[in-house]
């Protein structure tokens, strides 16, 4: 082992005069102290934060990796006496480095023969991201193993500090630590930190274990694990999750779920989570996940063997209930693409009053679809199988769904000169129970639909002009169909021409420059459809919501079944105000109306004629003065009556760090008999307080429908939250929760607040991804 031996100038001060800081107190600085990049990214409810942790030339690493008994070994000293092919003593400032490792000490013993290394301290080892200190350390050129004694170890990455009563690395991917500690608070802020009598981190599997492990808050033991495995990167490592707890005066009441991951292969896993919810029992959820070449497939069960709230409430009811949720997606790589979702329940209280992680929605109707579908440059094509799961039992067999077995669709394009021609069509088997239905409700049956068209676009910097011609086809073959012949077809002819300008200009505003556009537009569309199609069965077909972008459409009506006659002029105009210094979208205006030359005769049994040669004024406003504020508002107003038909308008502001959120939204329809304002904010009360609330009142039924209330802490190595929210069910009952979250940074959190909280106040998902200074990315 050659060694080369460098006396330092005796003016050297030797490091360790004096007591010895951490490795946590040599580079942590309060935040007047630091670089105003590494301030930049703290919290604002930090105090302070620890330096960069990087070093010169090529840098060091965690010592051990990659060393080999070849390389010599470099020391300089104040001091230093040498023993021929016995000891090298050096004392005052002692450096050492050997490969990767580097390590500064008070004095250092090196045998020549066994190539062993002491060390005495106060010993500083500091590598790219990370820092060691030690009383005294042992060291073997020949193995890079590294035992220190009375250690405290920084990792900068994760703001992970620690100490053990002694530190081992025994080979390039091992490390034993002795009486050890963890935590992600400051120096001297012990609120809380994880202590087990021996750790010992495997590198090259990925994960670690830990004996007589506790968790401590203020330094006082608040729960305790005899072994755990805990992982240390990006593998999965089989092992309990955080606990998860909260409440509720309806549904679930009081529970505790303590979810325990299974790392079954590295292509699929599992979890299992069981629980006790007060008033019910135990219930358990189970959600297992596949990763194949093609895609993921996730399986997600809840199931409880005796509820019994739920058999109180119903009589006669055993207290089983469960619930299934499957979902898979495939990529087949060539423009082809699988899916498939599946949701049952077995009653239809059981999400109100059970669901926890199952990713099914309220509703009434559960579907069940799977298919492939093939998307190209011109052509796309679409085959699926589609049902339902009709939840309340009161719903009336007549006003359940239709399943689609199957339902086939193809669209395509191409372009012959300046023509483009064009085909959507769509082949669908309709099917539902009929039994106790009679007349046309019974039908069930095949409808087959084609709509070629051939169309001349025109296109120029200035503007467009779109005329088309296209034929509506659509063939029916029925069964149980009583009113005539059971086959039949259906063809409307019909004629579009879209036009549109454009215009724009320069200027400015408060010497900022801008640029302001001019866009009308008109689109005329006429269908020449017959008047009484209510001999068709309703399999799909319902009546289009009219809102600004419906004043270019033709037909009034979505699905098949009806086909909108139509002789109309739309008339429509845009502008916008483009900021030219960032390109942004400032503000957006648009507004039109639609001219009915002829009345509207085809209905919906009922419904979607008129014989209005006008319609509302449609309008939209979208308004972004600054990054962090929009405005969206939309209109309906109603010229023959004066009065608004619809309105929704929505304000959304959050300052550029996310600490405030605000929203205030206002919903309106004179047909539904609605009108809801609804008001969210998160605003700091202090650096580390802030306050959470959220209110929807319905001025229809002069009621509070809906409110979220809570607070949250901060500070630089925990975080806490407590939300009180209350939401109207279905028997229009206000429903009570009281959630919990607690998260120790670095390890996660517990609880579900977060995850109510973001679907009620637009922003707060962002908050949390910044909440400890890491903005997505």
């Amino acid at each position: 082992m050659a060694v080369i031996v460098a006396l330092a100038a005796s003016g050297v001060r030797a490091e360790g005069a004096g007591s010895s800081p951490s490795a946590a107190e040599i580079d942590w600085r309060p935040r007047s102290e630091l670089p105003p990049e590494v301030a930049g990214r703290l919290p604002v409810f930090c105090e302070g934060g620890y330096l960069p942790g990087t070093v010169g030339g090529d840098g060091a690493v965690v010592p051990g990796e990659g060393i080999e008994g070849s390389m010599p070994l470099e020391a300089s000293a104040l001091n230093a006496r040498y023993e021929l092919d016995s000891e090298l003593y050096l004392q005052g400032d002692v450096r050492l480095r050997q490969g990767p490792f580097q390590a500064t000490g008070a004095e250092a013993r090196y045998n020549q023969q066994s190539g062993e290394l002491q060390l005495q301290g106060p010993l500083v080892s500091r590598g790219e991201g990370f820092l060691l200190t030690g009383q005294d350390a042992n060291y073997s050129t020949q193995s890079g193993q590294l035992d220190i004694n009375t250690a405290t170890f920084l990792l900068h990455e994760l703001e992970l500090r620690g100490e053990a009563s002694s530190l081992s690395r025994v080979s390039e991917s091992q490390v034993v630590i002795s009486d050890g500690m963890i935590t992600t608070c400051g120096p001297g802020q012990n609120d809380w930190s994880i202590v087990a009598s021996d750790i010992e981190l495997d590198q090259a599997e990925g994960f670690g274990t830990a004996r007589h492990v506790r968790l401590e808050v203020l330094d006082a033991p608040v729960f305790y694990w005899p072994y755990i495995t805990f992982p240390i990167d990006d593998r999965r490592k089989t092992g309990f999750l955080y606990p998860q707890f909260g409440s509720s005066s309806a549904g679930s009441g009081a529970y505790l779920a303590l979810p325990y991951y299974l790392n079954l292969a590295p292509h699929y896993d599992a979890t299992l989570t069981p629980q006790y919810i007060h008033g019910r029992g135990l219930f358990t959820e189970v959600e297992g996940r596949y990763l194949s070449q093609y895609g993921e497939s996730v399986l997600q069960l809840g199931y409880i063997d005796n509820d019994s709230a739920f058999r109180d409430e119903n009589p006669g009811e055993n207290g089983e209930r469960w619930a299934l949720d499957f979902t898979t997606r495939a990529a087949f790589g060539g423009g082809w693409s699988g899916y498939g979702d599946y949701s049952v329940i077995s009653d239809e209280d059981y999400l109100s009053d059970l669901n926890r992680s199952l990713e099914i929605d309220q509703a009434t109707h559960l579907q069940r679809r799977g298919g492939v579908r093939y998307y190209g440059a011109n052509q796309y094509f679409e085959a699926y199988l589609n049902g339902y799961q009709t939840i309340p039992d009161r719903i009336a067999d007549v006003d359940k769904p239709y399943a689609q077995l199957p339902e086939v669709i193809y669209g395509g394009s191409l372009e012959a000169g300046w023509l483009e021609a064009s085909l959507e069509s769509q082949y669908t088997w309709f099917y539902r129970d009929n039994e106790n239905l009679t007349g046309l409700d019974k039908a069930n049956g095949q409808r087959l639909r084609a709509i070629p068209e051939l169309a001349l676009p025109m296109r120029a910097l200035w503007g467009f002009s779109r005329p088309s011609v296209s034929l509506d086809y659509t063939r029916y073959e029925l069964d149980d169909y009583t009113l005539g012949d059971a086959g039949f077809d259906r063809t409307v002819p019909v004629f579009e021409w879209d036009n549109g300008l454009y215009f724009d200009r320069r200027s400015s505003l408060f010497d900022l420059p801008y640029n302001q556009t001019l866009e009308p537009r008109l689109y005329y569309a006429w269908a020449d459809a017959e008047s009484d199609q209510n001999y068709i069965p309703d399999f799909d077909t319902g009546i289009r919501s009219f809102r600004f972008d419906q004043l270019f459409r033709r037909d009034r009506f979505t699905g098949g079944d009806r086909v909108g006659d139509a002789n109309q002029l739309t008339v429509a105009l845009t502008s916008r105000f483009n900021d030219l210094l960032t390109g942004a979208e400032r503000a957006r205006v648009s507004v039109g109306q639609v001219r009915y030359f002829e009345d509207r005769e085809v209905d919906l049994f009922g419904e979607g004629a008129s014989d209005r040669s006008r319609s509302p004024l449609a309008g939209e406003l979208v308004l972004n003065p600054i990054d962090n504020l929009e405005l969206r508002s939309s209109l309906l107003w109603d010229h023959e009556t004066r009065k608004t038909e619809e309105g929704r308008s929505q304000l959304i502001f959050h300052s550029e760090d996310y600490r405030y959120l605000a929203t205030l939204g206002h919903t309106y329809s004179r047909p539904d008999e609605l009108e809801q304002t609804d008001i969210g904010t998160v605003f700091p009360v202090t650096d580390q307080v802030s306050a959470i609330g959220r209110w929807v009142w319905d001025s229809q039924l002069d009621r509070t429908v809906g409110t979220l209330a809570g607070l949250e802490y901060n500070n630089c190595c925990w975080s806490f939250q407590v939300v009180h929210q209350n939401y109207l069910t279905d028997d229009e009952e206000l429903d009570t929760r009281l959630l919990f979250r607690i998260e120790l940074k670095g390890l996660g959190g517990s609880g579900g607040a977060s995850d109510n909280i973001a679907d009620a106040i637009y922003g707060y998902d962002e908050r949390e991804r910044r909440r400890f200074g890491n903005p997505r990315r």
